[in-house]
């Protein structure tokens, strides 16, 4: 069912006038008696439309008593047909009855005070338009005469659009001859031959009744018996001289002149004594003059001057601009008026022209009389009374419009009346502003004042405003409690109570912080709010994501616990800006954050290939991906061939991140293809799309075999062998070696051999004699570069071979003035005078370093036997030896060996390594924070490497929203047994952040850090000091297992709360929460190892401590430890639990399993137990356990990293730098780890080489320990042999 007013858009159209209503009501409350009030009409008019099912008209009121409803119909009463509900007066009328109901409407709401009505509803019921069946004669024209076709739509209130059409529904060609008028008639200005046709049809298009319809076509025959007459021009449209034009302001001024004549006049348009308004525009060839919005200015005499070569003609317009009625002031007020005064009502209205006014009392024409005058625009009730309460209506009407008002006039007399509830309560958080209501009602209107119930209200913070509320600006916790409003006038006095509560505000206290995340990973943003606590019931704490609300049960992604935002899986969509908002009842604070997060980069694109000089020399380019909010440091170019290895992406060559293009020589006979991917701190991208395949033409080989070794093995033999090129390097088909050799010294010609394999043997040798060897490759499109030569020794003869099985061609000399220069705490220089040549018997493999650490001086009466070695081959007078341990009595060795075995040690050198600096302490925990105190708890280093001096502290005062450091001071505590400060003068509810280093007269180790919060008195739930990283739970006593059935009753034990372990590698602690009668008690705390079943007992602790430190316990080993308040094993235990240490190096904290009981606490311990041995033995077997020689050439075949023993038999090398695999030397033996064992440290002995610019290799090898020096500096003191 369609709406009545459904087209109210449809009013401009109209013709009939347009109506406003306007109701004013007083706001009286609903225990009073009320005059009635329209509040819902129907607006005018109402157009039913022929698809309309029904059609509803309003008529709503309110009132007391309740109003009663009755209608009028063209003026005479009418009783609706049916009404939608019976408290209103809306009906509905249906379809096939909307004929017989057009008409005009007025709702009249009535009681016993009044009378209140409606403005006029006009309701119209539309038919579908139709052209009339007409049979039309053919118009007959003489060429050159003007012709009009006339269309004559048939009349609607809905829009319409025209067209003058063909049978074939094409359009009539319009133009400056040929045009449509605003009425619909098509005009000629003169006909010609060509328009005559028998299908001129109008079309009139209904659209928004979805209605078309067309008249009958029409025929047009143009007479011509010669060529047309010139003529002079006429005016088709308007007819006669002058139109008078009458629009309303606001609306468009259309001027519309068509001109008839031969030949087709001109139209020009002129205002009389003025210009034309700027607004102006011109249509339908110039034919139609629109000015849009027009007001009084518009108004004037134009002119329309039509012109041709024969003359011209004129019409004028009277253009005036008119208004309907409006109110100049708004509409009439409601009044409630005392007995006695004197009551004006006016009606101040405007329009043009000047409009009627009508005086009605409760819908009746308003009589003049004496006590009761119509004066103008207004009426005048003197000395009213009761009687003279009603609803009176002001109506104001021109030809344009109505507008009508129904203004309530209540004369009485009434003692106040207070509307607010009595001991209505508020609350407002401290800080905030409140009003307190005290609506009231009487007559005449009350004075309102404001007391508190303690007494007078003073201060600027107090207001009274207009609407008699008391407003109060800055609630303090002071202004809680009751305050009175009190109402009076002439008939009485009444008062009520308003009870204000000043809560605390709602503030984060840990506002979320900007985070850069990396994509596919867990972010964590952490919102803690504080709120006044009678307000928990309404307290949440909202997220939002750009300013969007973050749904929580989006497929778990967003997860919110305890003040936490945990968001899974992060990728790119989920970077912006995350907003807290932490929520009460009364009032929220809010703190956002920047996530940002950090992904591989995107693909690159476009890339291109770009050859240069040759195809195999190209250039690649492309356009780099997204970054990802992380710099791309680096492009990797990888490629695939069809011929080698197909399918399978090679790594080619890496480009700088801040580079696009780069250039790559190729290889000669290969299909590739390459692809490009982009990596960042994040990790590697995906890769680009590959490109087109490129081929590259064959030519010669690029370059020669290397690593060429010349070997001995038997005599009159010599083995040439060498790495072959590459399938990819052969740059073409048929690839060979040509061997070429000589004799060094006595052969000028060179005795040459083409090979495709990678070793070639010249037999019939002389015995152990130099040769030069030179390979180069070849293939079918021609040679390699020129190769190098190499020299080599052929096979020793067989008395060379029975002194090695006699074992005596192992080197006979030691190296002598052994010196040792301290780097630093864990690296040395050795030195030495090298061994003469003859003595080495044999090409010189290297040298080896051995060291045995004695003792340390941390503890010199204990023997140590810690035994090292490290090889060094090449022909040397030097080494940089790494991995001692500082603080420690050395005696270290060196002796050369070859390819038959290890030569005689040199004399020990006894020397001292220096201190170091100490491990990092393992734990460092705060307690027992005050408001300007807080209590630091610590284990010593595990390692102090050097005699402990103390301890260092620096600590800082933070800014929690921007982490800002504020203050900074240091500490410097000398005791080295001390393990807790308690650091005093702090500021009170600030955070703090604590660095604690272990120091030795060499220096201090790295810092170990800690963050705490001191206290502030109106913390209502504390912030824990320590961040609870393991679980804590209340222990109710344990049972002794060994306790017998007939014990006696169990003795009281102290009540402790929050029972915790604290677990790192070698120490635990043990942190509890005592009531305030279970202070100062006597406590104790036992330990036992599973492993070997013994207790160990703490001396007494204080309950107020709160906690106790257990040191010096094994890393990776299961403990069971008791809380007890008697130092004995009977039943006084307060709780047990069972723990782990971590692992040695493991520096992430373990939250521990409460105890579930004994047996549960056993079982598990046994089942970690078996689980840590078996740990145990696997890391003790991965980090090289004792093993024999063979075990470690099985596992380490590596030239550079096998032993030798002093009887193996082997042969000679034909290089002077590197022995044979087929030896056994040990370059590090008994306790270096498996890496360094196999890595040369011939590039770091020599000279100026022995390290990168990083300290790579002091990083290597030195492990852990303090990094000195990388370069060998001068001064250092020289240890030499005892």
């Amino acid at each position: 069912m369609r709406q009545a007013g459904g087209l109210q858009l449809l009013l401009l159209l109209l013709a009939c006038t347009s109506c406003t209503s306007w109701a004013t009501s007083l706001q009286i409350p609903p225990e009073v008696e009320q005059l009635p009030t329209i509040i819902t009409q129907s607006s005018s008019p109402i157009i039913a439309l022929p698809y309309d099912s029904s059609v509803t008209i309003k008529c709503e009121a309110t009132g007391n008593p309740p109003p009663q409803f009755r209608w009028t119909k063209d003026g005479v009463d009418f009783t609706p047909p049916r009404l939608t509900d019976p408290t209103t007066g809306t009906f509905v009328v249906q379809n096939n009855e909307l004929a017989q109901y057009q008409g005009k409407y007025r709702c009249y709401a009535s009681n016993k005070l009044g009378t209140a009505m409606t403005e006029e509803i006009r309701l119209i019921a539309l038919s579908v338009p139709k052209f009339p069946k007409e049979a039309l004669d053919p118009i007959v024209v003489t060429e050159g005469e003007p012709l009009v076709l006339s269309c004559n739509p048939p009349a609607s209130v809905v829009p319409r659009q025209i067209h003058w059409m063909s049978i074939n529904l094409q359009h009539i060609p319009q133009d400056e001859r040929v045009s449509m008028g605003n009425d619909g008639n098509l005009y000629f200005s003169h006909a010609l031959q060509n328009d005559s046709r028998s299908d001129y049809t109008c079309v009139a298009a209904f659209n928004r009744i979805r209605v078309i319809i067309q008249k009958s076509p029409m025929t047009v025959a143009v007479q011509s018996d010669a060529a047309p007459q010139p003529s002079k021009p006429s005016i088709l449209l308007p007819s006669g001289v002058q139109t008078e034009v009458v629009l309303l302001r606001g609306k468009e001024l259309q001027l519309e002149c068509l001109p008839g004549g031969f030949p087709t006049p001109t139209v020009k348009w002129i205002r009389l004594g003025d210009s034309l308004p700027e607004q102006t525009k011109y249509d339908n060839f110039g034919r139609l003059l629109t000015v849009a919005s027009v007001d009084e200015g518009a108004e004037g005499k134009y002119m329309c001057e039509a012109q041709n070569s024969e003359g011209k003609e004129v019409h004028y317009f009277d253009v005036i601009v008119e208004e309907p009625p409006h109110w100049l002031s708004g509409p009439p007020q409601s009044q409630l008026s005392v007995i006695g005064s004197d009551v004006r009502i006016r009606c101040v209205v405007s329009g043009k022209p000047v409009p009627d006014i009508t005086w009605r009392k409760n819908g009746e024409i308003f009589r003049d009389e004496l006590k009761q005058r119509v004066l103008e625009d207004s009426v005048v009730l003197h000395n009213a009374d009761p009687e003279d309460s009603g609803v009176y209506q002001c109506e104001a009407s021109n030809p344009h419009g109505t507008l009508l008002a129904n203004v309530n006039i209540l004369v009485m007399n009434m003692a106040p009346l207070i509307l607010t509830a009595e001991l209505q309560e508020y609350a407002v958080v401290q800080g905030g502003d409140v009003a307190l209501d005290c609506r009231s009602f009487g007559s005449p209107p009350p004075s309102i004042s404001w007391t508190e119930t303690s007494g007078d209200i003073e201060g600027e913070r107090f207001l009274v405003l207009s609407n008699k509320s008391l407003q109060i600006i800055g609630a303090e916790k002071s202004d809680s409690g009751g305050y009175v409003c009190a109402a009076s006038n002439s008939e009485g006095k009444s008062s009520i109570t308003a009870l204000l509560d000043v809560k605390d505000p709602t503030k984060i206290v840990t506002p979320p912080q900007d985070a850069r995340v990396v994509s596919g990973t867990t972010a964590q943003l952490m919102c803690r709010a504080e709120f006044d606590k009678s307000l928990e019931s309404g307290f949440e704490v909202t997220w939002m994501k750009d300013e969007e609300e973050i749904p929580f049960n989006f497929e778990e992604k967003f997860s919110l616990t305890k003040g936490m935002l945990q968001i899974v899986n992060v990728n790119m969509s989920d970077q912006g800006i995350y907003t807290c908002i932490a929520r009460t009842s009364l009032d929220r604070d809010n703190a956002s954050a920047l996530m940002t997060v950090l992904d591989v980069p995107d693909a690159p694109l476009n890339l291109q290939i770009s050859v240069l000089q040759s195809p195999r020399n190209i250039s690649l380019s492309w356009t780099p991906g997204a970054e990802n909010n992380s710099p791309v440091t680096e492009f990797v170019l990888e490629y695939e061939e069809s011929q080698w290895d197909p399918g399978r992406w090679k790594e080619l060559k890496k480009v700088p991140g801040n580079l696009a293009t780069t250039d790559v020589i190729l290889h000669g006979h290969i299909n590739y293809q390459f692809r490009l991917y982009g990596a960042n701190m994040v990790g590697p991208g995906p890769p680009s799309e590959p490109t087109q395949r490129h081929k590259t033409p064959p030519a010669a080989p690029d370059r020669n075999p290397e690593n060429i070794k010349i070997q001995g093995h038997l005599p009159h033999q010599m083995e040439i062998t060498w790495d072959p090129l590459l399938p990819i390097e052969h740059n073409g088909p048929g690839l060979e070696y040509r061997v070429s050799y000589r004799r060094l010294g006595l052969d000028d010609r060179w005795k040459e051999s083409l090979v495709k394999r990678q070793m070639f043997v010249v037999r019939n040798t002389s015995t152990f004699v130099p040769y030069e060897v030179k390979i180069q490759s070849r293939n079918s499109h021609g040679w390699g570069p020129e190769p190098k030569i190499i020299t080599g020794y052929s096979g020793e003869d067989d008395v060379v071979w029975h002194c090695l099985r006699e074992n005596v061609s192992v080197p006979t000399a030691a190296p002598r003035d052994v010196a040792v220069e301290v780097i630093n705490t864990t690296v040395l220089r050795v030195s030495w005078t090298p061994v003469p040549p003859a003595t080495v018997r044999g090409h010189l493999g290297g040298h080896y370093v051995h060291w045995l650490r004695k003792r340390s001086l941390l503890n010199p009466s204990k023997t140590l036997d810690e035994r090292q070695s490290l090889s060094f081959p090449g022909n040397r007078n030097h080494a940089i030896v790494p991995s001692f341990e500082p603080f420690s009595e050395y005696s270290l060795t060196v002796n050369v060996f070859n390819k038959k075995g290890n030569g005689p040690k040199s004399d020990p050198v006894n020397f001292s390594t220096p201190e170091g600096v100490p491990d990092q302490v393992p734990i460092l925990t705060t307690s027992n924070a005050q408001k300007d105190s807080i209590l630091l708890v610590w284990g010593p280093p595990s390692e102090t490497k050097g005699v402990l001096t103390g301890y260092h502290l620096h600590y800082h005062r933070i800014n929690e929203s921007s982490l800002e450091v504020l203050d900074s001071q240091e500490k410097n505590i000398s005791a080295p047994e001390t393990t807790q400060w308690e650091l005093q003068g702090l500021k009170e509810g600030s955070l703090y952040q604590f660095q604690l280093r272990a120091c030795t007269r060499a220096g201090c180790g790295p810092p170990r850090a800690e963050e705490s919060h001191t206290t502030t008195p109106e913390d209502l739930s504390p912030t824990p000091a320590e961040d609870p990283v393991l679980s804590s739970h209340n222990c109710s006593p344990s049972l002794s297992s060994s306790a017998p059935a007939s014990a006696p009753p169990l003795p009281l034990v102290p009540v402790l709360f929050n029972i915790s372990s604290y677990v790192s590698d070698t120490y635990a602690k043990i942190s509890w929460t005592a009531t305030q009668e279970q202070h100062n008690l006597e406590l104790y705390v036992a330990y036992m190892n599973i492993r070997d079943g013994m207790w160990q007992i703490s001396e007494a602790v204080n309950s107020s401590q709160s906690f106790h430190l257990l040191d010096g316990l094994e890393p990776g080993t299961v403990y069971t430890v008791r809380l007890m308040s008697k130092r004995r094993f009977d039943n006084a235990s307060i709780c047990e639990d069972v723990f782990q240490t971590q692992d040695k190096g493991v520096t992430s904290l373990q939250r521990d399993t409460s105890a579930q009981g004994w047996l549960i606490g056993t079982l598990c311990a046994v089942a970690l137990l078996t689980l840590v041995a078996l740990i145990a033995c696997f890391v003790r077997r991965n980090k090289g356990g004792k093993y024999s020689v063979k075990e470690k050439e099985d596992l380490h075949p590596d030239v550079e990293s096998q032993g030798m023993n002093d009887d193996t038999f082997c042969e000679y090398s034909d290089s002077e730098e590197k022995p044979l695999k087929d030896g056994s030397l040990c370059s590090l033996t008994d306790g270096m780890g498996d890496s360094l064992s196999r890595d040369s440290l011939g590039d770091y002995a020599d000279g100026g080489g022995e390290f990168d610019e990083d300290g790579s290799f002091i990083g290597e090898y030195s492990g852990p320990k303090h990094r000195g020096s990388v370069s060998e500096p001068n001064g250092h003191s020289q240890v030499v042999q005892a």
